[in-house]
């Protein structure tokens, strides 16, 4: 199942092709009018476990644009699906008995479970459409709690048949829950807000199921179809195992449905529950780290998918590790406005003094080439941060520089790097009006002009507000900005936040002190101006912008935290953490509550994490050793890069649109 090209996977086969089979390039930007073409025809099988579903409904349905879904977000008619079918010749399948989408047409599961749409239906170009399933028998009868998504693979190149052959499987809807996660209240409720940055998100999220199963034949992968990731086809399995208990059962009152209802509710053990197997699967990705023994339990009894787990998991997180682009020693990261994922790679990946930044697609693939980015003026890249129209300002610790490259990796500051005031820089960050902002180990603060011309003044930086070798930068809606000192490094005779005007004023006395701070190690901002710091001793910190500790006296602890050494904002403003030791990345809520359990999420994980950041899809991804890993649809999208999150014009209290959906 091939496409010629992106435009023949969207205007010849209208966009049920580009979005049901995903995985095909095309411009997210939204046409300047709707495209509405008839659909290709689909046929297909579904199946509950390894058995045909006899007499299910099959729904053709659209994300909305007038209003998001995702966790917490309550179902209503401003984030319901559309359906697409129009009219089903030669039958009478209109819902009009109370159905879970009452009113709508539908196809029926005959024999062996085959159903056929032969296209009366028609899409708009660039949504995001899906195949919904509900009811069915396996042999034990009607199953009104049998619901199956799917959604799939359009991978470039090649010709596309005829028609359209999808397995709706419980493996399917594991993809396809998963990885549109962020924009899910329910299985009927799927819908961003509609804007530009949102259809770049939604998109990128439904390309992401192809990353996780065959769309033909219904089966997890082990591999990424661009070959440099890794998928965890057990745990896949496994949670398709979950859902099979309950699809191959009598019904809603079996007991494995009355487990995984009870088990799987809207905010895991509360809220509301299921009533079918597809929204129970959202839940689950809504909520990786509820009920893990009773969940787990369900797919041990005579499992129709293997290989699975062997042993139960800390959580039911679904991670991707990717390598190649150049990936070596990775320390920073950040996330462009089409989703592009930007590594900066402190070690060279030759052993040769050469060294790169990596920047891969939203679906992993490396964009960069095998070896990265390899402009001449990398010196053991550090931090990393993208403009708003993608550029990349990189830090480099050893060449005290900082090098910027343009969105396809061509060297920007070329014929010399950014230089001035650095010594062993660290960390960079950008406000509003482009001015780019590097705090160095053993120096100060510095700002440069977009081109690289130094603006900050003496020496050695901006010396106010208690700045002494900043190890990281943050901006936040006011333009002003904080900065994290270090007392390990040697001459911080105690450990600060510290916050300045963008003309340089101290808005922090001496520095922020006390609160747990001992190393802090990254900074971020969420909407209502609080900076949030990822320190190295243990624990996380907020601050209000007037610089009062809204975590207490110690910070926020547990969860997992380790050594925290980065931090980002979802657009929920649930803080993430990447934990330098342990195997943890850790959920915050925007109170300081933990969310990803005792350990923080950890299953699939090897090793520590330099850095962290969420994307525009929902995904959250962390630099570990020896590549990045991706935890699919975990997150609430948020605006990226961050700097489009910062207001044009400045705001009195530091608020801005900083860990907030697109």
């Amino acid at each position: 199942m091939r496409l010629s090209s992106p435009s023949s996977c969207c205007l010849s086969l209208a966009c049920l092709v580009c979005v049901l089979l995903t995985g095909c390039t095309l411009s997210t930007t939204a046409p300047s009018s709707p495209e509405v073409g008839a659909g290709a025809a689909i046929t297909g099988r579904v199946m509950g476990g390894q058995q045909p579903l006899v007499g299910a409904h099959v729904y053709v349905l659209e994300a909305n644009t007038t209003g998001y879904g995702g966790s917490g977000i309550a179902a209503s008619s401003s984030n319901k699906s559309i359906s697409l079918l129009t009219n089903v010749a030669g039958s009478t399948t209109l819902d009009t008995n109370g159905g879970p989408t009452n009113g709508d047409y539908y196809v029926t599961s005959g024999a062996g479970g085959a159903f056929s749409i032969t296209g009366d239906y028609t899409c708009t170009l660039n949504s995001q459409v899906y195949l919904y399933s509900v009811g069915g028998d396996s042999g034990s009868g009607p199953n009104s709690a049998a619901g199956l998504l799917a959604a799939g693979n359009c991978p470039s190149g090649g010709s596309f048949p005829s028609s359209l052959y999808v397995v709706m499987n419980e493996v399917s809807t594991i993809a396809t829950a998963y990885s549109m996660a962020g924009f899910a209240t329910d299985a009927l409720h799927i819908s961003s807000s509609g804007t530009a940055k949102a259809m770049t998100g939604i998109f990128n999220a439904d390309a992401n199921a192809a990353n996780l199963e065959n769309l033909s034949t219904g089966v997890a992968l082990t591999t990424t179809p661009a070959g440099n990731g890794t998928v965890p086809q057990t745990t896949i399995n496994t949670l398709a195992n979950i859902l099979a208990s309950c699809v191959n059962s009598t019904g809603p009152g079996s007991t494995a449905c009355s487990t995984l209802f009870a088990d799987a509710k809207s905010g895991g053990s509360t809220g509301t529950a299921p009533i079918d197997t597809a929204t129970a699967a959202i839940n689950m990705a809504h909520n990786p780290v509820a009920n893990i023994t009773p969940l787990y339990a369900l797919s041990t009894a005579t499992p129709p998918f293997a290989p699975a787990l062997t042993a139960q998991p800390n959580d039911f997180t679904i991670l991707l590790g990717f390598t190649a682009g150049g990936l070596a020693g990775p320390r920073g990261i950040a996330i462009d406005g089409a989703g592009d994922v930007w590594v900066a790679n402190q070690a060279s990946p030759t052993n040769n003094g050469v060294y790169d930044v990596t920047e891969l697609s939203p679906s992993g693939s490396a964009l960069s080439g095998t070896s990265g980015y390899t402009a001449a003026t990398l010196s053991e890249p550090y931090g990393i941060a993208i403009g708003v129209g993608g550029s990349a300002f990189v830090t480099n610790f050893t060449g005290n520089s900082v090098t910027k490259l343009s969105s396809t990796g061509a060297l920007l500051s070329a014929p010399t790097d950014f230089t001035g005031t650095l010594d062993e820089p660290d960390s960079v960050a950008l406000d509003a009006g482009g001015l780019v902002w590097v705090g160095s180990y053993n120096l100060l603060l510095t700002k440069f002009s977009n081109t690289g011309s130094e603006l900050s003044p003496g020496f050695e930086g901006y010396n106010v507000g208690g700045i002494l070798d900043p190890t990281c930068v943050a901006v936040d809606g006011s333009g002003n900005v904080w900065v994290g000192n270090a007392e390990y490094i040697g001459l911080n005779p105690t450990p600060a936040i510290a916050e300045l005007t963008n003309s340089g004023t101290a808005l922090s006395g001496g520095g922020f002190t006390g609160g747990g701070i001992s190393s802090p190690e990254s900074i971020a901002l969420d909407s209502s101006g609080n900076a949030w710091v990822a320190d190295y001793g243990g624990v996380v910190i907020e601050l209000s912008p007037a610089g009062v500790f809204l975590s207490g006296t110690s910070g926020f602890s547990g969860g997992g935290l380790a050594h925290p050494v980065g931090v980002s904002i979802d657009g929920a403003g649930n803080v993430w953490v990447a934990n330098f030791t342990g195997l943890g990345i850790t959920e915050l809520s925007s109170s300081g509550a933990i969310l990803s359990g005792a350990n923080g999420y950890t299953s699939g994980r090897t090793g520590g994490a330099t850095d962290v950041a969420v994307d525009g899809a929902g995904n959250v991804w962390a630099l570990s050793a020896p590549g990045v890993v991706e935890i699919v649809g975990s997150a609430t999208p948020v605006i990226t890069p961050i700097v489009a999150g910062l207001p044009t014009t400045p705001t009195l209290n530091g608020t801005s649109n900083l860990g907030t959906r697109p």
